[in-house]
């Protein structure tokens, strides 16, 4: 395990809001680091760069296809964008180098999960 997937476990899965998270490098055009078990295709890699660099009015409008899921923008900013569909949440924060992709269970406030994903950056 390298060390930016030991602080996804360390910073993220532990805190049990988030169930699963992705280290997407936005200038490699990759996925670099996730937690165990969870793969994010190249395509929704890509769609999620996109998503932050010219299509964040689409994404408020018509939500995000990520891993075989339709979700719902519940809101959406030039940093971050949260999601959810009956399954559960998506939460996506972009950094200068890297976005930052978290899903989190029913039940489960974005808000909470946000926090552990800001700590994740700080």
């Amino acid at each position: 395990m390298n060390e930016l997937q030991a602080l996804l476990n360390d910073g993220l899965i532990r805190t049990k809001p988030v169930e699963d998270a992705a280290v997407i490098d936005i200038k490699g055009r990759k996925v670099c680091a996730s937690t165990s078990g969870f793969s994010v295709p190249p395509e929704n890699a890509l769609n999620l760069i996109h998503a932050f660099h010219k299509n964040l009015v689409q994404v408020r409008k018509g939500g995000l296809y990520f891993k075989e899921k339709d979700y719902k923008c519940v809101r959406a900013d030039e940093n971050s964008i949260y999601l959810k569909n009956p399954d559960g949440g998506l939460i996506a924060v972009k950094t200068k180098t890297f976005i930052l992709v978290a899903t989190y269970g029913v039940g489960m406030y974005p808000s909470v999960c946000v926090e552990a994903v800001e700590k994740l950056g700080e």
